[in-house]
């Protein structure tokens, strides 16, 4: 059969295309030098994150829905190499979920565990973003990577600027950006039951507006109705907009120039790709490339060859006739056993 196939053109290259493909499932690769990026994102899933000011093929989506996403598509962008990892913030802390891995033998791992993120795996309800982005700087610089941190940055409850933690001591620990989340148009906060369904949004009496920690910055003479004992902040009213939500941009570039940091507002996954992709993120480390592509590229050329379609070419359908007729006449061969043969020392 072998033989018949070698006599002809296209079975020489059928049979070419047969041992090329052979090659192509070896693991053929090179190791070569070229820049990667080592990243770990930090989430924000506190309850405004829920807040729909997003859009996703017209449909509106979360924050925290369309942070998924944009993070999703910025990774699957990152070279071989590369090194992603992923962990949430709430309170005042943050939480590594797993510690940097391969993006391109970890992805689809990786791609689970943002699909998974959700406002449920929050351990409080607080969101003190300055605190948070302390402790995440604190915590994650010990790991060669770069810092991601998502956030609309909304403080909750209401923040006294006297007690703002300061990010002076921790800055240039790591590199990375401050990305903020959300519109900047104010909209209501959604309330869910323990089933996940939503019931509604905040309302304005069910948070609290103003800080009443610790003291005022203003000077007593300042503050309308002071009352060092009854009434140290004053009796004025107060404006009632934290069961809104939308993007603080001044206060999250605040941050991020303290702690030595980049912002950018999050406005489409492509921007995201861009701002993980920067030169300056870059490292340079030894990769392995396969090289598995080019015998399975010239096995592809060589079945183009052997069955192309034209006048004066053999076609598939010809092919398969020729292969069959070859193995039936192989099969029909009388059977012939060969004698053994023995040395004279063996008999």
């Amino acid at each position: 059969m072998a033989a018949r196939l070698w006599r002809d053109a296209a079975g020489r290259r059928l049979t070419a295309a047969l041992l090329l493909a052979g090659l192509a499932c070896l693991p053929w690769g090179t190791e070569r030098e070229q820049p990667v990026f080592n990243y770990i994102a930090v989430v924000d899933i506190t309850r405004s994150m829920n807040v729909e000011d997003y859009r996703i093929d017209g449909a509106p989506v979360s924050r925290l829905d369309f942070v998924k996403r944009a993070l999703r598509g910025a990774v699957a962008g990152l070279p071989c190499g590369s090194h992603f990892g992923l962990g949430v913030f709430t309170e005042r802390s943050a939480a590594l979920l797993f510690e940097p891995i391969e993006t391109c033998a970890g992805f689809p791992a990786i791609a689970a565990a943002l699909d998974r993120l959700d406002w449920r795996m929050a351990w409080a309800a607080d969101s003190r973003i300055a605190a948070g982005l302390l402790n995440t700087l604190e915590s994650l610089a010990r790991y060669d990577a770069d810092l991601v941190f998502v956030t609309d940055g909304q403080e909750a409850p209401p923040l006294n600027p006297r007690y703002r933690p300061r990010l002076d001591a921790v800055r240039g620990k790591m590199r990375g950006l401050v990305l903020g989340a959300g519109g900047l148009v104010p909209m209501p906060i959604p309330k869910f039951d323990e089933a996940g369904r939503q019931t509604g949004f905040v309302s304005p009496d069910e948070v609290p507006h103003r800080s009443t920690f610790g003291l005022s910055e203003m000077a007593p003479e300042q503050i309308e109705g002071y009352h060092a004992r009854n009434a140290p902040f004053g009796n004025a009213t107060v404006a009632e907009t934290e069961h809104l939500s939308a993007l603080r941009e001044d206060y999250l570039r605040q941050l991020a120039a303290e702690g030595g940091l980049e912002y950018r507002r999050l406005l489409g996954g492509e921007g995201l790709g861009h701002a993980l992709l920067r030169p300056e993120l870059a490292r340079t480390a030894r990769v392995r490339t396969g090289l598995s592509h080019w015998p399975a590229g010239l096995a592809l050329a060589a079945l183009v060859a052997a069955y192309g379609v034209g006048r004066g070419r053999t076609t598939i359908g010809d092919w398969t006739g020729r292969v069959k007729a070859a193995i039936d006449g192989w099969k029909a061969r009388p059977f012939r056993p060969r004698r053994a043969v023995f040395h004279e020392e063996e008999r």
